[in-house]
């Protein structure tokens, strides 16, 4: 089945998906990512760590400059130095030269354009894309809507679709390949094979 990647991100179009009531959501395509978010000061420089949500690294060093958002507050940075450090990397941004300045960065959400986040392999898809499908039946006509995928969870033995049904009610549904079928974001629908695992 189509593994899910890619974590919470902050905005798409400038509007939040809600599914409650079973209302249909928008399903925009994302025109931005969080890659990961700041974390404690390294060394006397201004660097700080940063661990990925991606768990991959590579695509950071393509990066000049970011989006920082801590709470309400957003601004752009550009990136100055990128060391790596295995799983983490160490991020120093223009401006950003002492501790103290490290520091006052510590929590920030590191967001970015689409193109500049985590390559998907084929078969793959960003969880936030996958947020406001409409789960149906089939991908024909007079297909039966169940409900949308309100987001995608880490499970002990892999990932969960979190499915609101359209009675407001919420139901976890294995995303493997014997639960879920075709993905068309197109459309913004996505098949469930066995739909009593809804009952």
């Amino acid at each position: 089945m189509k593994k899910p990647r890619g974590k919470p991100l902050g905005f798409f179009d400038g509007e939040e998906i809600n599914c409650s009531g079973g209302s249909v959501p928008r399903h925009p395509i994302r025109t931005h990512f969080s890659l990961g978010l700041v974390g404690a000061p390294f060394g006397l420089k201004g660097f700080v760590k940063v661990r990925p949500f991606s768990g991959e690294t590579g695509h950071f060093f393509r990066l000049d400059k970011v989006i920082l958002r801590l709470g309400e507050k957003e601004e752009t940075r550009e990136v100055a130095e990128i060391l790596s450090a295995g799983s983490v990397l160490h991020v120093r941004f223009a401006g950003v030269e002492s501790v103290e300045a490290a520091k006052s960065l510590l929590g920030a959400e590191i967001i970015v354009k689409r193109e500049y986040a985590a390559p998907l392999k084929e078969g793959e898809y960003y969880v936030e894309d996958l947020k406001g499908l409409e789960v149906v039946n089939t991908g024909g006509e007079g297909a039966k809507a169940f409900g949308f995928i309100t987001d995608v969870i880490e499970g002990g033995g892999g990932d969960l679709a979190e499915v609101e049904l359209k009675s407001g009610e919420r139901r976890l549904v294995p995303f493997r390949k014997e639960f879920l079928g075709d993905v068309d974001l197109k459309k913004g629908k996505i098949i469930l094979l066995e739909p009593w695992i809804l009952e």
